[in-house]
């Protein structure tokens, strides 16, 4: 009888002990994903540094360089009304 209680108190601490594991789990699983998320942040966050250094020694130099900055910026600026346009007609 004893070893019978023993073996559904030893199955209930294990099942404890396997929530509290799985919960744990998870816990660590989300940690890493904002660990990752961060790591992308930054990488992102120089990439958009380098690209506004060369933007502004390119804007500083002659006229030559200012005619293609406009240029540039006349394009991106029609790329990404239209990138906006086609994603508002995918959404409705």
């Amino acid at each position: 009888m004893a070893d019978w209680t023993q073996a559904q108190s030893s199955d209930a601490v294990e099942e404890i002990l396997d929530q509290e594991n799985k919960r744990m789990t998870d816990s660590l699983a989300s940690k890493v994903s904002r660990l990752k998320s961060d790591s992308d942040f930054t990488s992102v966050t120089g990439l958009l540094t380098g690209s506004v250094k060369r933007f502004s020694t390119m804007a500083r130099s002659g006229r030559d360089n200012r005619k293609l900055l406009c240029g540039m910026a006349v394009g991106l600026l029609t790329a990404f009304f239209i990138l906006s346009y086609l994603l508002s007609r995918t959404r409705t």
